[in-house]
């Protein structure tokens, strides 16, 4: 009976725990689900409230109080993990699926320009897209470019199409934007505007106004010689939000890999988006800022201007916040809306307002501590060296008061005939007895509690006991004395009598 009471608590106990074992899987594999992924779908309409967050401290995942310093209140410009949030979904736009036309790329015999198509085509973006069309001066040339190992290994070949423009450089028709849900355009690459990279933007405005173009992304390089973008501006703006556009404007394209430096973001079309001359972009680095830009929904009808940091300016507060970024597990999407929405502006509001709350130390500040700190240390000094000047003056005036008292009683002794020593020989003799009055008189006239008689007696009875000490060590060194004698004796003894 006892066997199989104990055979089916096993069972229990090994049932428990394998159902323990799937639930925690599941719920890891749930999490880790949820952190791959970037963008949260717009076309969804259910919201998961689950959580695996266990909170075993009644205080929270912080712990108790005691384990809280130096975590109130962190100083954002020191610790800037502080300042950013963990990273969470962000929102995508709507229609990112169907087709998208990409031009003004594979037009290159000196590159492949397959970057561009393997963004559109990544799996962990927030694109669906079914057909991703090539529009090229040349499609014979451009299959040749575009129809590698990679783009079947990944999926690109398909979805992809190729579509021939009429004449090299130019924009797509009406009838080749049939069916186009999304625009991705390279405006330095149309040849049809005089090369005028603004009068392509208007262009592309007037293409879509009237097409099923829902959202449109547009790459203009060499922005360092714009000056007035106003008119082309204007006339996407005149779209009526019809069509989400988003205008990235870089400096001259450099070869530099993809992320290697920070950047700034500026509008575009005003006064702090001018870029300087000699301003550069690396193409790999703006090609995945302009595929990006088309997936989220906080760049939608935004024109912006990308300018890189140099690696070499460290304490660029762009430089620390991208660095932060990266560094706390934002993916590029993330990293992309975080400098969009929030940017570098709201770091550094967050960092004025600790400076508010937490006012830094003013150069007067820190020499007014400094004169404060050796005023408490010659403060310090000066109690101790008032404190040695008391002790010593107590001192001299307690052994003048005890001399005062041997004398009167060397004379009053001396005047009775009964005193065989000198007077400085009996003050020797009665010192401690001395010293003992002289402290019992000073204590009295600077108005100390004192007990004369009471402190008399003990200090006679520690005197007596001091006396039998005495007298006990003065008879053992006299014992041991007269025992070595003893020996001497009794070895000369023998002596003799050899």
């Amino acid at each position: 009976m006892k066997i199989a009471s104990i055979a089916t608590l096993a069972l229990s106990l090994a049932t428990t725990a394998t159902a323990f074992t799937s639930t925690s899987n599941t719920n890891n594999n749930n999490n880790k689900n949820t952190l791959t992924k970037s963008f949260i779908n717009p076309a969804s309409t259910t919201t998961s409230t689950s959580t695996t967050r266990l909170f075993i401290s009644s205080w929270g995942a912080r712990g108790p109080p005691s384990r809280w310093k130096g975590d109130e209140d962190p100083d954002p410009s020191a610790k800037i993990q502080a300042y950013l949030k963990p990273p969470e979904p962000i929102a995508a736009r709507t229609h990112l699926d169907g087709t998208v036309l990409v031009s003004g790329w594979v037009n290159n015999k000196e590159r492949t320009d397959q970057t561009i198509f393997d963004f559109l085509n990544d799996e962990e973006s927030a694109f669906h897209f079914t057909k991703i069309v090539a529009f090229v001066d040349d499609a014979k040339f451009a299959k040749k470019r575009l129809i590698s190992r990679s783009s079947r290994y990944s999926g690109l070949l398909d979805k992809l199409d190729f579509t021939q423009a009429d004449t090299p450089g130019a924009l797509p028709t009406k009838e080749q934007l049939e069916g186009v849900t999304s625009w991705v355009v390279n405006a330095n690459a149309v040849t049809a505007t005089a090369d005028n990279p603004l009068e392509t933007i208007r262009s592309i405005a007037a293409l879509t106004k009237d097409s099923q173009v829902k959202n449109l992304a547009i790459l203009v390089t060499d922005a360092q010689q714009i000056t007035d973008s106003s008119a082309a501006l204007q006339a996407l703006e005149a779209l009526d939000g019809s069509v989400s556009y988003t205008i990235v404007a870089v400096g001259a394209i450099t070869e530099t890999p993809e992320g290697q430096k920070p950047y700034n973001i500026a509008e575009f079309g005003t006064q702090e988006g001018l870029l300087m001359s000699n301003a550069t972009y690396s193409r790999d680095e703006s090609l995945r800022v302009v595929a990006e830009c088309l997936g989220l929904a906080s760049a939608c009808n935004k024109a912006m201007v990308f300018t890189e940091v140099a690696l070499d300016d460290v304490n660029a507060t762009s430089f620390r916040l991208i660095k932060g970024l990266r560094e706390g597990g934002y993916t590029r999407p993330q990293e992309i809306d975080h400098m969009i929405v929030k940017g570098v502006d709201a770091y550094n509001t967050a960092i004025e307002e600790y400076k508010t709350r937490t006012p830094t130390a003013t150069p007067q500040d820190e020499w007014m501590a400094q004169k404060q700190k050796e005023l408490d240390e010659n403060a310090a000094d000066r109690r101790v060296r008032v404190k040695e000047e008391y002790e010593v003056k107590k001192t001299k005036e307690i052994e003048d008061i005890a001399r005062e008292w041997a004398k009167r009683e060397y004379f009053r002794k001396a005047t009775s005939g009964d005193m065989p020593y000198s007077e400085n020989e009996y003050i020797k003799s009665v010192w401690e007895r001395a010293l003992f009055e002289g402290d019992l008189k000073y204590r009295m006239l600077h108005g100390q509690e004192t007990d004369e008689r009471k402190e008399l007696a003990e200090f006679k009875k520690k005197q007596e006991k001091k006396k039998v000490m005495a007298l006990e060590r003065a008879q053992a060194q006299l014992n041991a004395v007269l025992d070595e004698e003893d020996k001497l004796v009794i070895a000369g003894e023998d002596d003799d009598d050899e």
